[in-house]
Protein backbone atom coordinates (compact mmCIF):
# COMPACT_ATOMS: atom_id res chain seq x y z
CA UNK A 1 0.00 0.00 0.00
CA UNK A 2 2.85 2.36 0.90
CA UNK A 3 4.63 1.88 -2.45
CA UNK A 4 1.37 2.29 -4.33
CA UNK A 5 0.56 5.60 -2.63
CA UNK A 6 4.13 6.85 -2.99
CA UNK A 7 4.12 6.00 -6.72
CA UNK A 8 0.80 7.74 -7.24
CA UNK A 9 2.03 10.92 -5.52
CA UNK A 10 5.32 10.89 -7.44
CA UNK A 11 3.64 10.37 -10.81
CA UNK A 12 1.24 13.18 -10.00
CA UNK A 13 4.09 15.59 -9.27
CA UNK A 14 5.98 14.52 -12.38
CA UNK A 15 2.92 15.04 -14.54
CA UNK A 16 2.45 18.52 -13.11
CA UNK A 17 6.14 19.25 -13.67
CA UNK A 18 5.97 18.06 -17.28
CA UNK A 19 2.92 20.22 -18.06
CA UNK A 20 4.67 23.18 -16.43
CA UNK A 21 7.74 22.64 -18.60
CA UNK A 22 5.84 22.39 -21.88
CA UNK A 23 3.34 25.18 -21.35
CA UNK A 24 4.57 27.75 -18.86
CA UNK A 25 8.30 28.03 -19.51
CA UNK A 26 8.15 28.47 -23.36
CA UNK A 27 5.89 31.45 -22.90
CA UNK A 28 8.82 33.32 -21.32
CA UNK A 29 11.51 32.25 -23.82
CA UNK A 30 12.04 32.97 -27.53
CA UNK A 31 12.91 29.39 -28.49
CA UNK A 32 12.81 25.87 -27.22
CA UNK A 33 16.61 25.79 -26.95
CA UNK A 34 16.20 27.13 -23.46
CA UNK A 35 14.55 23.87 -22.41
CA UNK A 36 17.69 21.89 -23.15
CA UNK A 37 20.21 24.40 -21.81
CA UNK A 38 22.57 23.30 -18.93
CA UNK A 39 20.95 25.74 -16.57
CA UNK A 40 17.49 24.29 -17.11
CA UNK A 41 18.87 20.75 -16.78
CA UNK A 42 20.20 21.52 -13.32
CA UNK A 43 16.90 23.19 -12.50
CA UNK A 44 14.99 20.11 -13.63
CA UNK A 45 17.16 17.82 -11.53
CA UNK A 46 16.80 19.93 -8.41
CA UNK A 47 13.07 20.35 -8.89
CA UNK A 48 12.65 16.64 -9.56
CA UNK A 49 14.54 15.77 -6.39
CA UNK A 50 12.45 18.21 -4.42
CA UNK A 51 9.26 16.66 -5.78
CA UNK A 52 10.46 13.17 -4.90
CA UNK A 53 11.34 14.29 -1.35
CA UNK A 54 7.89 15.89 -0.98
CA UNK A 55 6.23 12.72 -2.20
CA UNK A 56 8.17 10.67 0.35
CA UNK A 57 7.29 13.04 3.21
CA UNK A 58 3.61 13.23 2.32
CA UNK A 59 3.22 9.51 1.73
CA UNK A 60 5.04 8.64 4.99
CA UNK A 61 2.94 11.10 6.97
CA UNK A 62 -0.26 9.36 5.87
CA UNK A 63 0.85 5.79 5.17
CA UNK A 64 2.54 5.03 8.53
CA UNK A 65 -0.51 5.77 10.74
CA UNK A 66 -2.85 4.06 8.29
CA UNK A 67 -0.66 0.96 8.33
CA UNK A 68 -0.54 1.03 12.14
CA UNK A 69 -4.33 1.40 12.31
CA UNK A 70 -4.68 -1.64 10.04
CA UNK A 71 -2.37 -3.69 12.25
CA UNK A 72 -4.09 -2.68 15.52
CA UNK A 73 -7.68 -2.70 14.27
CA UNK A 74 -8.57 -5.55 16.72
CA UNK A 75 -6.76 -3.95 19.67
CA UNK A 76 -8.85 -0.98 20.87
CA UNK A 77 -6.39 -0.09 23.63
CA UNK A 78 -3.57 0.37 21.10
CA UNK A 79 -5.74 2.51 18.84
CA UNK A 80 -6.73 4.67 21.81
CA UNK A 81 -3.07 5.06 22.76
CA UNK A 82 -2.25 6.06 19.17
CA UNK A 83 -5.05 8.65 19.15
CA UNK A 84 -4.34 10.27 22.51
CA UNK A 85 -0.52 10.12 22.49
CA UNK A 86 0.24 11.19 18.91
CA UNK A 87 -0.52 14.84 18.27
CA UNK A 88 1.32 14.88 14.92
CA UNK A 89 -1.31 12.82 13.13
CA UNK A 90 -3.02 14.54 10.17
CA UNK A 91 -6.53 15.73 10.96
CA UNK A 92 -7.98 13.34 8.38
CA UNK A 93 -6.28 10.36 10.07
CA UNK A 94 -7.45 11.61 13.48
CA UNK A 95 -11.05 11.73 12.28
CA UNK A 96 -10.76 8.23 10.82
CA UNK A 97 -9.15 6.91 14.00
CA UNK A 98 -11.79 8.55 16.21
CA UNK A 99 -14.58 7.04 14.10
CA UNK A 100 -13.01 3.58 14.39
CA UNK A 101 -12.59 3.92 18.20
CA UNK A 102 -16.19 5.01 18.63
CA UNK A 103 -17.42 2.13 16.50
CA UNK A 104 -15.32 -0.37 18.43
CA UNK A 105 -16.53 1.01 21.77
CA UNK A 106 -20.19 0.81 20.79
CA UNK A 107 -19.64 -2.62 19.26
CA UNK A 108 -17.93 -3.88 22.43
CA UNK A 109 -20.79 -2.60 24.56
CA UNK A 110 -23.27 -4.27 22.24
CA UNK A 111 -21.34 -7.54 22.37
CA UNK A 112 -21.14 -7.38 26.17
CA UNK A 113 -24.87 -6.71 26.51
CA UNK A 114 -25.64 -9.44 23.99
CA UNK A 115 -23.48 -12.02 25.77
CA UNK A 116 -24.95 -11.06 29.15
CA UNK A 117 -28.51 -11.36 27.89
CA UNK A 118 -27.66 -14.59 26.08
CA UNK A 119 -26.17 -16.08 29.22
CA UNK A 120 -29.19 -15.02 31.28
CA UNK A 121 -31.58 -16.42 28.67
CA UNK A 122 -29.76 -19.77 28.57
CA UNK A 123 -29.71 -19.93 32.37
CA UNK A 124 -33.44 -19.20 32.62
CA UNK A 125 -34.21 -21.67 29.86
CA UNK A 126 -32.22 -24.51 31.39
CA UNK A 127 -33.53 -23.92 34.94
CA UNK A 128 -37.21 -23.65 34.06
CA UNK A 129 -39.38 -26.41 35.48
CA UNK A 130 -41.66 -26.17 32.46
CA UNK A 131 -40.48 -27.62 29.18
CA UNK A 132 -39.78 -25.29 26.23
CA UNK A 133 -39.44 -26.36 22.60
CA UNK A 134 -39.44 -24.34 19.36
CA UNK A 135 -39.86 -25.74 15.85
CA UNK A 136 -39.34 -24.09 12.46
CA UNK A 137 -41.81 -23.99 9.59
CA UNK A 138 -40.85 -27.54 8.58
CA UNK A 139 -41.40 -29.00 12.04
CA UNK A 140 -37.70 -29.31 12.85
CA UNK A 141 -36.51 -28.65 16.40
CA UNK A 142 -34.74 -25.29 16.79
CA UNK A 143 -34.56 -25.13 20.58
CA UNK A 144 -35.18 -27.50 23.49
CA UNK A 145 -34.46 -27.05 27.20
CA UNK A 146 -33.47 -29.59 29.83
CA UNK A 147 -36.98 -29.88 31.30
CA UNK A 148 -38.35 -31.04 27.94
CA UNK A 149 -35.67 -33.70 27.68
CA UNK A 150 -36.50 -34.84 31.22
CA UNK A 151 -40.27 -34.94 30.65
CA UNK A 152 -39.96 -37.01 27.48
CA UNK A 153 -36.95 -39.01 28.72
CA UNK A 154 -34.69 -37.82 25.89
CA UNK A 155 -31.07 -38.79 26.38
CA UNK A 156 -29.70 -37.59 23.04
CA UNK A 157 -28.28 -34.07 23.13
CA UNK A 158 -27.83 -33.67 19.37
CA UNK A 159 -31.58 -33.33 18.93
CA UNK A 160 -31.51 -29.87 17.31
CA UNK A 161 -32.42 -30.03 13.63
CA UNK A 162 -34.40 -33.24 13.88
CA UNK A 163 -38.11 -33.44 13.22
CA UNK A 164 -40.58 -33.08 16.09
CA UNK A 165 -41.82 -36.63 15.60
CA UNK A 166 -38.29 -38.01 15.70
CA UNK A 167 -37.28 -35.95 18.73
CA UNK A 168 -40.26 -36.57 21.06
CA UNK A 169 -41.76 -39.72 19.54
CA UNK A 170 -45.25 -38.69 20.61
CA UNK A 171 -47.95 -38.59 17.98
CA UNK A 172 -50.26 -36.33 20.03
CA UNK A 173 -47.62 -33.59 20.16
CA UNK A 174 -47.13 -33.98 16.42
CA UNK A 175 -50.89 -33.66 15.87
CA UNK A 176 -50.90 -30.53 18.03
CA UNK A 177 -48.13 -29.04 15.86
CA UNK A 178 -50.15 -29.79 12.71
CA UNK A 179 -53.31 -28.21 14.14
CA UNK A 180 -51.43 -25.11 15.30
CA UNK A 181 -49.67 -24.76 11.94
CA UNK A 182 -53.00 -25.00 10.11
CA UNK A 183 -55.04 -22.69 12.37
CA UNK A 184 -52.22 -20.25 13.23
CA UNK A 185 -53.82 -19.96 16.67
CA UNK A 186 -52.87 -21.23 20.11
CA UNK A 187 -53.73 -24.90 20.61
CA UNK A 188 -53.53 -27.01 23.78
CA UNK A 189 -53.92 -30.62 24.84
CA UNK A 190 -53.22 -32.91 27.80
CA UNK A 191 -51.12 -35.91 26.92
CA UNK A 192 -49.99 -38.97 28.84
CA UNK A 193 -46.49 -40.40 28.56
CA UNK A 194 -47.02 -44.14 28.91
CA UNK A 195 -43.71 -45.44 30.28
CA UNK A 196 -43.57 -42.99 33.21
CA UNK A 197 -47.36 -42.52 33.53
CA UNK A 198 -46.86 -38.77 33.48
CA UNK A 199 -49.54 -36.26 32.53
CA UNK A 200 -48.37 -33.20 30.61
CA UNK A 201 -50.33 -30.14 29.57
CA UNK A 202 -49.00 -28.98 26.21
CA UNK A 203 -49.60 -25.48 24.76
CA UNK A 204 -48.58 -24.71 21.17
CA UNK A 205 -48.34 -21.04 20.13
CA UNK A 206 -47.39 -19.70 16.66
CA UNK A 207 -44.59 -17.13 16.79
CA UNK A 208 -46.17 -14.73 14.30
CA UNK A 209 -45.03 -12.38 12.82
CA UNK A 210 -41.53 -12.25 14.38
CA UNK A 211 -40.74 -15.89 13.57
CA UNK A 212 -43.26 -16.72 10.90
CA UNK A 213 -43.80 -20.47 10.67
CA UNK A 214 -42.16 -21.26 14.02
CA UNK A 215 -44.18 -22.87 16.82
CA UNK A 216 -43.46 -22.47 20.55
CA UNK A 217 -44.37 -25.45 22.76
CA UNK A 218 -44.82 -25.12 26.53
CA UNK A 219 -44.95 -28.40 28.49
CA UNK A 220 -46.30 -28.35 32.07
CA UNK A 221 -46.01 -31.46 34.24
CA UNK A 222 -49.43 -32.11 35.81
CA UNK A 223 -48.53 -35.50 37.28
CA UNK A 224 -48.30 -34.24 40.85
CA UNK A 225 -51.50 -32.21 40.51
CA UNK A 226 -53.29 -35.25 39.08
CA UNK A 227 -52.09 -37.36 42.00
CA UNK A 228 -53.21 -34.71 44.49
CA UNK A 229 -56.60 -34.58 42.81
CA UNK A 230 -56.93 -38.35 43.15
CA UNK A 231 -55.90 -38.14 46.81
CA UNK A 232 -58.38 -35.32 47.44
CA UNK A 233 -61.19 -37.21 45.71
CA UNK A 234 -60.45 -40.39 47.63
CA UNK A 235 -60.16 -38.46 50.88
CA UNK A 236 -63.58 -36.88 50.43
CA UNK A 237 -65.03 -40.26 49.50
CA UNK A 238 -63.41 -41.98 52.48
CA UNK A 239 -64.50 -39.30 54.96
CA UNK A 240 -68.02 -39.41 53.59
CA UNK A 241 -68.11 -43.19 53.96
CA UNK A 242 -66.60 -43.18 57.45
CA UNK A 243 -69.14 -40.61 58.60
CA UNK A 244 -72.10 -42.09 56.79
CA UNK A 245 -71.80 -45.57 58.32
CA UNK A 246 -71.91 -44.65 62.04
CA UNK A 247 -74.42 -41.86 61.43
CA UNK A 248 -76.72 -44.27 59.61
CA UNK A 249 -76.33 -46.76 62.45
CA UNK A 250 -77.13 -44.09 65.05
CA UNK A 251 -80.12 -42.96 63.02
CA UNK A 252 -81.42 -46.53 62.79
CA UNK A 253 -80.94 -47.11 66.52
CA UNK A 254 -82.75 -43.86 67.31
CA UNK A 255 -85.70 -44.83 65.10
CA UNK A 256 -85.81 -48.28 66.67
CA UNK A 257 -85.87 -46.83 70.15
CA UNK A 258 -88.59 -44.36 69.17
CA UNK A 259 -90.71 -47.11 67.65
CA UNK A 260 -91.05 -48.98 70.98
CA UNK A 261 -87.69 -50.43 71.89
CA UNK A 262 -87.56 -48.11 74.89
CA UNK A 263 -90.31 -50.22 76.46
CA UNK A 264 -87.97 -53.24 76.39
CA UNK A 265 -85.14 -52.37 78.85
CA UNK A 266 -82.72 -55.18 77.79
CA UNK A 267 -83.09 -54.26 74.11
CA UNK A 268 -82.91 -50.55 74.91
CA UNK A 269 -79.65 -51.03 76.85
CA UNK A 270 -78.17 -53.06 73.99
CA UNK A 271 -79.07 -50.34 71.47
CA UNK A 272 -77.70 -47.60 73.70
CA UNK A 273 -74.37 -49.43 74.08
CA UNK A 274 -74.16 -49.79 70.31
CA UNK A 275 -74.97 -46.09 69.91
CA UNK A 276 -72.26 -45.23 72.43
CA UNK A 277 -69.76 -47.35 70.46
CA UNK A 278 -70.61 -45.58 67.22
CA UNK A 279 -70.26 -42.19 68.87
CA UNK A 280 -66.84 -43.23 70.21
CA UNK A 281 -65.77 -44.16 66.69
CA UNK A 282 -66.90 -40.79 65.37
CA UNK A 283 -65.12 -39.01 68.22
CA UNK A 284 -61.92 -40.96 67.59
CA UNK A 285 -61.97 -40.15 63.88
CA UNK A 286 -62.54 -36.43 64.52
CA UNK A 287 -59.77 -36.33 67.14
CA UNK A 288 -57.32 -38.13 64.86
CA UNK A 289 -58.18 -35.80 61.97
CA UNK A 290 -57.52 -32.80 64.21
CA UNK A 291 -54.30 -34.34 65.50
CA UNK A 292 -53.10 -35.09 61.97
CA UNK A 293 -53.93 -31.54 60.90
CA UNK A 294 -51.93 -30.14 63.83
CA UNK A 295 -48.96 -32.40 63.09
CA UNK A 296 -48.95 -31.42 59.40
CA UNK A 297 -49.09 -27.72 60.27
CA UNK A 298 -46.28 -28.02 62.84
CA UNK A 299 -48.49 -27.19 65.84
CA UNK A 300 -47.46 -30.29 67.79
CA UNK A 301 -44.00 -29.72 69.32
CA UNK A 302 -41.88 -32.78 70.06
CA UNK A 303 -40.51 -33.17 73.58
CA UNK A 304 -37.20 -34.75 72.67
CA UNK A 305 -34.75 -36.42 74.99
CA UNK A 306 -31.86 -38.87 74.73
CA UNK A 307 -33.26 -42.35 75.20
CA UNK A 308 -32.32 -45.95 74.44
CA UNK A 309 -34.30 -47.70 71.65
CA UNK A 310 -34.81 -50.60 74.09
CA UNK A 311 -36.92 -48.41 76.40
CA UNK A 312 -39.12 -47.18 73.55
CA UNK A 313 -39.74 -50.68 72.25
CA UNK A 314 -40.36 -52.18 75.70
CA UNK A 315 -42.87 -49.44 76.54
CA UNK A 316 -44.96 -50.22 73.45
CA UNK A 317 -44.50 -53.99 73.74
CA UNK A 318 -45.66 -54.15 77.36
CA UNK A 319 -48.81 -52.20 76.50
CA UNK A 320 -49.76 -54.34 73.48
CA UNK A 321 -48.66 -57.83 74.58
CA UNK A 322 -51.85 -58.65 76.42
CA UNK A 323 -54.03 -57.48 73.51
CA UNK A 324 -52.03 -59.63 71.08
CA UNK A 325 -52.29 -62.71 73.31
CA UNK A 326 -56.02 -62.16 73.73
CA UNK A 327 -56.36 -62.22 69.91
CA UNK A 328 -54.56 -65.58 69.83
CA UNK A 329 -51.23 -64.38 68.41
CA UNK A 330 -47.70 -65.33 69.33
CA UNK A 331 -46.23 -61.98 70.29
CA UNK A 332 -42.46 -61.41 70.57
CA UNK A 333 -40.50 -58.21 71.13
CA UNK A 334 -36.79 -57.86 71.71
CA UNK A 335 -34.04 -55.28 71.37
CA UNK A 336 -30.38 -55.09 72.31
CA UNK A 337 -30.02 -52.84 75.39
CA UNK A 338 -26.64 -51.71 74.05
CA UNK A 339 -28.03 -49.94 70.98
CA UNK A 340 -27.01 -46.25 70.96
CA UNK A 341 -29.41 -43.60 72.22
CA UNK A 342 -31.56 -41.47 69.94
CA UNK A 343 -32.79 -37.91 70.44
CA UNK A 344 -36.56 -38.37 70.14
CA UNK A 345 -39.97 -37.84 71.71
CA UNK A 346 -40.44 -41.13 73.59
CA UNK A 347 -44.23 -40.92 73.79
CA UNK A 348 -44.64 -40.10 70.09
CA UNK A 349 -42.43 -42.98 68.95
CA UNK A 350 -44.27 -45.31 71.32
CA UNK A 351 -47.51 -44.08 69.70
CA UNK A 352 -46.12 -45.03 66.27
CA UNK A 353 -45.13 -48.52 67.45
CA UNK A 354 -48.52 -49.02 69.10
CA UNK A 355 -50.30 -48.03 65.86
CA UNK A 356 -48.22 -50.51 63.88
CA UNK A 357 -48.69 -53.32 66.42
CA UNK A 358 -52.42 -52.64 66.60
CA UNK A 359 -52.69 -52.95 62.80
CA UNK A 360 -50.66 -56.18 62.88
CA UNK A 361 -53.04 -57.65 65.47
CA UNK A 362 -56.09 -56.55 63.50
CA UNK A 363 -54.94 -57.93 60.14
CA UNK A 364 -53.39 -61.19 61.36
CA UNK A 365 -55.67 -64.25 61.67
CA UNK A 366 -55.71 -66.05 65.04
CA UNK A 367 -52.68 -68.23 65.56
CA UNK A 368 -50.34 -65.86 63.71
CA UNK A 369 -47.06 -64.37 64.86
CA UNK A 370 -46.09 -60.76 65.51
CA UNK A 371 -42.47 -59.72 66.02
CA UNK A 372 -41.36 -56.27 67.19
CA UNK A 373 -37.67 -55.40 67.23
CA UNK A 374 -34.98 -52.82 66.45
CA UNK A 375 -31.42 -52.91 65.13
CA UNK A 376 -28.64 -50.59 64.03
CA UNK A 377 -28.22 -49.97 60.32
CA UNK A 378 -25.43 -47.56 59.30
CA UNK A 379 -26.21 -44.27 61.09
CA UNK A 380 -29.81 -45.15 61.94
CA UNK A 381 -31.81 -47.23 64.38
CA UNK A 382 -34.41 -49.20 62.43
CA UNK A 383 -37.56 -50.33 64.25
CA UNK A 384 -39.85 -52.89 62.64
CA UNK A 385 -43.14 -54.69 63.26
CA UNK A 386 -43.47 -57.96 61.37
CA UNK A 387 -46.65 -60.05 61.14
CA UNK A 388 -47.88 -63.18 59.37
CA UNK A 389 -51.17 -61.59 58.39
CA UNK A 390 -53.10 -61.23 55.14
CA UNK A 391 -50.60 -58.83 53.57
CA UNK A 392 -51.19 -55.73 51.45
CA UNK A 393 -51.86 -55.75 47.67
CA UNK A 394 -48.95 -54.38 45.68
CA UNK A 395 -51.12 -51.66 44.13
CA UNK A 396 -51.89 -50.28 47.59
CA UNK A 397 -48.32 -50.15 48.95
CA UNK A 398 -47.61 -46.67 47.58
CA UNK A 399 -50.78 -45.19 49.08
CA UNK A 400 -51.04 -47.02 52.38
CA UNK A 401 -49.78 -43.98 54.31
CA UNK A 402 -52.38 -41.58 52.86
CA UNK A 403 -55.09 -40.15 55.08
CA UNK A 404 -58.13 -42.44 55.43
CA UNK A 405 -56.80 -44.77 52.74
CA UNK A 406 -57.75 -48.38 53.38
CA UNK A 407 -56.46 -51.42 51.59
CA UNK A 408 -59.61 -53.28 52.65
CA UNK A 409 -62.10 -51.84 50.15
CA UNK A 410 -64.97 -53.69 51.75
CA UNK A 411 -64.19 -51.86 55.02
CA UNK A 412 -65.19 -54.92 57.01
CA UNK A 413 -62.54 -54.07 59.63
CA UNK A 414 -63.08 -51.13 61.91
CA UNK A 415 -60.67 -48.22 62.06
CA UNK A 416 -60.29 -44.65 60.90
CA UNK A 417 -57.47 -45.24 58.41
CA UNK A 418 -55.53 -42.35 59.96
CA UNK A 419 -53.04 -44.23 62.11
CA UNK A 420 -50.46 -44.87 59.38
CA UNK A 421 -50.70 -41.30 58.11
CA UNK A 422 -50.11 -39.94 61.63
CA UNK A 423 -47.20 -42.35 62.07
CA UNK A 424 -45.62 -41.22 58.81
CA UNK A 425 -45.72 -37.55 59.77
CA UNK A 426 -44.33 -38.21 63.26
CA UNK A 427 -41.40 -40.21 61.88
CA UNK A 428 -40.63 -37.54 59.29
CA UNK A 429 -40.66 -34.85 62.00
CA UNK A 430 -37.93 -36.89 63.70
CA UNK A 431 -35.86 -36.78 60.50
CA UNK A 432 -36.51 -40.44 59.67
CA UNK A 433 -38.53 -42.37 57.12
CA UNK A 434 -41.13 -45.14 57.21
CA UNK A 435 -41.82 -47.87 54.67
CA UNK A 436 -43.55 -51.23 54.32
CA UNK A 437 -42.69 -54.57 52.75
CA UNK A 438 -45.57 -56.94 52.16
CA UNK A 439 -46.75 -60.04 50.27
CA UNK A 440 -50.31 -61.28 50.00
CA UNK A 441 -51.13 -64.13 52.43
CA UNK A 442 -47.53 -64.05 53.71
CA UNK A 443 -47.50 -60.97 55.92
CA UNK A 444 -46.22 -57.43 56.22
CA UNK A 445 -43.23 -55.71 57.78
CA UNK A 446 -43.50 -52.04 58.70
CA UNK A 447 -40.13 -50.34 59.19
CA UNK A 448 -39.12 -46.87 60.31
CA UNK A 449 -35.66 -45.40 60.82
CA UNK A 450 -34.43 -42.76 63.27
CA UNK A 451 -31.03 -41.02 62.92
CA UNK A 452 -28.48 -41.80 65.65
CA UNK A 453 -27.05 -39.00 67.81
CA UNK A 454 -28.65 -36.30 65.73
CA UNK A 455 -30.61 -33.34 67.00
CA UNK A 456 -33.27 -32.32 64.49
Amino acid sequence: MRNSLFLQISLGFLFIFFIFSLIIIPQYTDSLDFLISPFLTVFYVLLFGLLIFGAVVISSRYIRPIKQIAEDIFHPEKLANLFYNNNRLPSEIQLLLLAIIRYQTSNDEFQTDYLTERKMFNSLLENMKDGILITDESGNVKLMNASTRKLFNIEKKNIIGRTLAEALRNHKVNELWQNCTFSQQQESATIEITPTKSFIHCIATPLFPEESGSILFLFQDLTRLRQLEIIRRDFVSNVSHELRTPLASIKLITETLQSGALDDPPAANRFLKQMDSEIDNLTQMVEELLELSKIESGQVPLERQWIKPYEILKNAGDRMEMQANRAGHEFTFYCEPTLPSVFVDKNRLSQVLINLIHNAIKFTPPGGTIIVSAHKEKNNIVFFVKDSGIGIPEKDLERIFERLYKSDRSRTRRGTGLGLSISKHLIEKHGGKIWVESSRKVGSTFNFSIPINRKI
